[in-house]
């Protein structure tokens, strides 16, 4: 069943974002976007610096910890703009969807998804949106539907790397 308030307004799309800086510390960013890629939102964290004592204490839940849980989930609560869609290109960025209601997608990383025609079928799970394949969080396969009606929303030219790069080009201004 749709949300007749999801109908009546554009659909929005979140680009979550970020840096490993050369001391250790992490900052991220969201940029909400309209569905033609038009800023409505942008917000970002201070860097975080993990002490060694989380280091290895998390050890290898460190970085989707602090870049999902910690980073993105606290970006997620400071937007007045929520997004319908959370659109990253991380790994450790998608253990955010286990903390969060959104639906959430990662971009594939593969060369040819972005060079593949519009006709091309993208592998069984994932989504075509615009230039992009997208897949979900392997423990949320109901995010698949939210993937179908954001293909259907945004123009199939669109490339959803572009704006993970302002992302980052403004995440590198503040720092």
């Amino acid at each position: 069943m749709s949300d007749p308030a999801a109908d009546s307004r554009t659909f929005r799309l979140g680009f979550l974002a970020a840096l490993e800086t050369e001391d250790g510390a992490f900052v991220a960013g969201l940029l909400v976007t309209n569905r033609y890629g038009r800023p409505l939102e942008f917000q970002c964290t201070s860097p975080v610096r993990p002490t060694r004592a989380q280091e290895l204490l998390y050890g290898e839940t460190l970085r989707p910890f602090l870049l999902g849980e910690l980073m993105g989930r606290a970006l997620l609560e400071r937007l007045g703009t929520q997004p319908d869609l959370l659109v990253t290109d991380h790994d450790d960025i998608l253990d955010l969807r286990n903390h969060i209601a959104i639906p959430m997608a990662r971009i594939e990383t593969q060369p040819d998804t972005a060079t593949a025609g519009p006709t091309d079928a993208p592998p069984l799970g994932r989504v075509r949106m615009g230039r992009r394949i997208l897949s979900i969080h392997s423990a949320h396969q109901d995010d698949i539907s939210a993937l179908h009606h954001g293909a259907t929303q945004v123009a199939e030219e669109t490339d959803l790397q572009e704006p993970l790069e302002r992302v980052r080009q403004a995440l590198a201004e503040t720092l």
